[in-house]
């Protein structure tokens, strides 16, 4: 049987891509393997899907002073150490990685086993971790048409981030009904991330009057972020955050409003939603702000800096994406960055088979 480690940690932005391959991988034959911290958050995501989890430690790439900078190189020896062990007795065919800093000792790892690495970019400008595995990469996968040109040619290939699969499976009627809408009236459906968005949700607190004389709003909010003093008004419905019934609301939305994370927007473009961006403003590397700019400059979205959100102009670019949703639709539909785990299982295979060709 095909072999495949995954790896990939320290938010849940670096696993769920690799969750998304899963059921592609399962059909293709793969055995499937994952390299992760001891306890972080890959461990608890990946423990629903059965797939055998191997940790290792782990130390933390800081651009900051911060003590631990001169014990964590220690750390990542050591995971270096445990990985190459793991992947002996694992003897993948392929290795695939979504970066963050756990990924680093285990790419690293892989190569000088001679195992091929396919490594994958989420953010227009690549991370730390994945600019200190790029050399032992054999193909980088890329999100943005941007990040190309800044990968050496021949690693670089444009695939965009790999979707949960049950995302595009919803049902509108299934949505109105769990919202209580009206299926004649235009839904606007505005998410901020797992913990939500304050700025978000109040600019649409503020403008939900005039949003609602055309327009039914959803709002996830995130957790402990919803108003119960406005848990009754018609049209507008509250939830601190939704799993199943996502892809139902998201069937629904005739446009979203929402932060500019890498998977987050990827996910609108997979599903072809007309959206307005509010990239966060204070990201670690302004990398929200790139994601949104690139997306805008395709034709994908309508940006709205954090600092020039209000009422007003709110109202104005839902307005203005509403009219003009087809366009939008239509630019995403014509993406390249549309069949991404098609794309990756392609190189997957390809690693695959030359690995056998080696043996």
């Amino acid at each position: 049987m095909k072999r495949i480690v995954l790896t990939g940690g320290g938010t849940a932005g670096h696993v769920t891509p690799n969750i998304a391959l899963l059921p592609s991988l399962q059909k293709a034959g793969y055995e499937i393997f994952y390299i992760g911290s001891y306890d972080g958050i890959e461990k608890r995501l990946m423990s629903d899907f059965g797939v055998e989890y191997h940790g290792i430690a782990t130390g933390k790439f800081r651009r900051y002073f911060d003590l631990k900078n001169f014990s964590d190189p220690f750390r990542v020896l050591k995971g270096y150490s445990e990985a190459k062990k793991i992947l002996k007795e694992i003897k993948p065919d392929v290795l695939f990685s979504k970066g963050g800093f756990v990924s680093v000792p285990v790419v690293r790892a892989a190569a000088d086993l001679k195992i091929p690495c396919i490594i994958h970019e989420s953010d227009m400008s690549p991370g730390l971790a994945n600019k200190l595995c790029i050399k032992s990469a054999k193909k980088v996968c890329c999100n943005f048409p941007e990040t190309v040109s800044k990968v050496p040619a021949d690693k670089a290939v444009l695939t965009g981030t790999p979707i949960r699969e049950e995302l595009s499976k919803g049902s509108k009627e299934a949505g109105y009904k769990l919202c209580g809408f009206d299926s004649g009236k235009p839904v606007v459906m505005v998410i901020g991330g797992s913990q939500g968005a304050q700025s978000i949700n109040e600019a649409v607190r503020e403008a939900l009057d005039t949003l609602l004389l055309d327009f039914q709003v959803v709002h996830i909010c995130g957790k402990e972020k919803m108003d119960n003093l406005m848990l009754s008004i018609p049209g507008y419905k509250q939830f601190e955050y939704l799993k199943s019934d996502l892809k139902d609301v998201f069937a629904m939305a005739d446009v979203v409003i929402s932060r500019a994370g890498a998977n987050a927007i990827c996910e609108l473009l997979a599903l072809n939603k007309p959206n307005i961006l509010i990239p966060l403003s204070m990201g670690t590397r302004g990398d929200q702000i790139l994601n949104a700019s690139s997306f805008e400059g395709q034709g994908f979205s309508v940006v709205i800096r954090e600092e020039a959100l209000d009422p007003i102009s709110l109202v104005e670019a839902v307005h203005e994406v509403y009219l003009n949703r087809n366009q939008y639709i239509e630019n995403m539909v014509g993406s390249g960055q549309m069949n991404s785990i098609r794309t990756i299982m392609g190189l997957i295979e390809d690693c695959t088979a030359d690995k056998e060709k080696d043996k």
